[in-house]
C-alpha cells in the first residue's frame, strides 16, 4: 500500500492547519528575514503583473480590439493575426482618402496630403514601438512571471506543506504519541531542505535588480525613440503647413460676382428658346399631363423610398473586410451595405446583398462610411465613419 504514507501526510497537514487556524496552537516561526523576502516577493509578483497588464492597455488602448485580437491569436494560433489599427494611421488614411477626392492641385490640397501622410508614418513608428517593447520589456517579464516566480511560489507553498507535517510530529510526539525519531529526523530534514529552496530562490529573485533596471531602461529608450521620431515628423509637417500657407497667401484669389436668374437661362427649354408663358391651352395641356402623371413621377425619383427601405440604414465599404469568427460579416471595397443597428463604438449589425441571398452578421465601424443613418438612431451619424 505504497499510498498509504503519502495519505498520512496529508492528514497531518490538515489536522495541523486546523489545529493552528481553530484551536490556536503555534506552529513553526519562520526567522523576519524570510518574512521580509516573501513580503518583497509578493511585492514583485503583484508588480510584473501589473506592469504587463497595463503596458499592453498603453500600447492598445482599445479595449474592444484588443480582447478581438486575443481571440484570434488563440483561434489562429500559428496564423498571422492582422495588426491592431492604430488611430494615427485611421486619421491619416482618411485625409488622405478625401483629399484625393477634391481632384485638384491646390495647397490646402497639398497641405492636407501632406498631413496624412505624416500620420501614417507616425503609425508605422507606432507599430515599430510595440514590437521593441513586446521584445525587450513585455517578454522578458512574462519569462520571470512564468518561471523564476513560479519556481518561487512553488517552493514556498512547498516548505508549507512540510512545515505543517513536521509540527504535526512534533506537537504529537510531545502530547505522547508513538513517532519515532526517524521519523521525526526525515521531517525536519526535509521542512529544512524546502525552507533553504524558498530562501535561495526568492533571495536570487530580489538580487535581480540590475535585469530589472535593464527591462525598464529598455521601455523608456523605446518610448523616448518613438517620440522623438514623431516629433521630428511634426516639426517637418509644421514648416511644410507653414510653407503652404504663405503660398496661399500670395496667391490671388477670385471674387465671387453675384448673378442674376436671367443668366442662368433658367427660363429656356431644351432647344434654347424661351417657353411660351402666354398659351392658356398649353398651360391646360401642362396643367392636365401633369396631374394625370403625378404617381407616376413621384415613384421615378431617385430618392423616394419603401416602407422597408426606412427601416434601416446605409453605408459604403471603405476597405475589405475579412470575417474571421462566427457571427462577423465580410465585404469588399465599395460594396453597400444595409445598416440594423450599432451595437457598441466598434461594431455594427447589418445585411450585404450578395447572389446566395442576403447575408447578415457584425462589422467594425471604422471600415465603412454611413451614407444614410438608421431612422431614430443619429449616433450612428455622428458617431459613424
Amino acid at each position: 500500500m505504497t499510498f498509504l504514507p503519502g495519505l498520512k501526510k496529508q492528514l497531518n497537514k490538515a489536522n495541523q492547519f486546523m489545529s493552528e487556524k481553530i484551536g490556536g496552537v503555534e506552529g513553526t516561526k519562520l526567522n523576519e528575514e524570510f518574512m521580509e523576502m516573501e513580503r518583497k516577493t509578493d511585492l514583485t509578483a503583484e508588480l510584473v503583473d501589473e506592469l504587463i497588464i497595463k503596458t499592453k492597455e498603453y500600447l492598445q488602448p482599445n479595449p474592444a480590439t484588443r480582447s478581438k485580437m486575443m481571440l484570434n491569436a488563440r483561434m489562429a494560433q500559428n496564423t498571422r493575426t492582422r495588426n491592431y489599427a492604430q488611430p494615427e494611421g485611421m486619421l491619416g488614411e482618411s485625409i488622405l482618402r478625401i483629399a484625393h477626392r477634391f481632384g485638384e492641385d491646390s495647397p490646402y490640397v497639398r497641405s492636407l496630403m501632406e498631413t496624412g501622410e505624416s500620420f501614417k508614418q507616425m503609425a508605422e513608428i507606432k507599430y515599430a514601438l510595440e514590437d521593441d517593447v513586446r521584445q525587450d520589456f513585455i517578454d522578458p517579464l512574462t519569462l520571470l512571471q512564468t518561471k523564476d516566480l513560479r519556481d518561487v511560489m512553488f517552493h514556498r507553498k512547498k516548505l508549507q506543506g512540510r512545515r505543517l507535517d513536521f509540527d504535526c510530529k512534533k506537537r504529537r510526539k510531545a502530547n505522547g504519541a508513538n513517532i519515532v525519531d526517524d521519523e521525526m529526523k526525515i521531517a525536519e530534514e526535509k521542512f529544512e531542505e524546502s525552507f533553504n529552496l524558498a530562501s535561495q530562490g526568492m533571495h536570487n529573485l530580489l538580487q535581480s535588480d540590475v535585469e530589472q533596471i535593464t527591462q525598464l531602461f529598455s521601455l523608456i529608450e523605446a518610448l523616448r525613440d518613438y517620440y522623438k521620431s514623431c516629433g521630428t515628423i511634426l516639426e517637418n509637417l509644421s514648416d511644410k503647413l507653414n510653407t503652404l500657407r504663405e503660398e496661399s497667401a500670395g496667391r490671388q484669389h477670385s471674387e465671387y460676382i453675384p448673378k442674376k436668374l436671367s443668366e442662368l437661362n433658367l427660363n429656356q427649354g431644351a432647344s434654347g428658346e424661351p417657353e411660351a408663358s402666354n398659351s392658356a391651352n398649353h398651360i391646360e395641356t401642362n396643367t392636365d399631363t401633369s396631374s394625370g402623371n403625378n404617381n407616376h413621377i413621384e415613384s421615378d425619383r431617385p430618392d423616394s423610398k419603401t416602407d422597408a427601405d426606412k427601416k434601416f440604414g446605409y453605408c459604403v465599404a471603405l476597405y475589405d473586410f475579412q470575417a474571421e469568427n462566427a457571427g462577423e460579416l465580410g465585404f469588399k471595397e465599395g460594396q453597400t451595405l444595409k445598416l440594423y443597428d450599432k451595437i457598441d463604438e466598434n461594431w455594427y449589425e447589418g445585411a450585404l446583398d450578395s447572389a446566395d441571398g442576403e447575408q447578415t452578421g457584425i462589422f467594425p465601424t471604422n471600415y465603412v462610411r454611413v451614407t444614410q443613418p438608421i431612422p431614430n438612431q443619429s449616433d450612428i451619424s455622428a458617431n459613424g465613419n
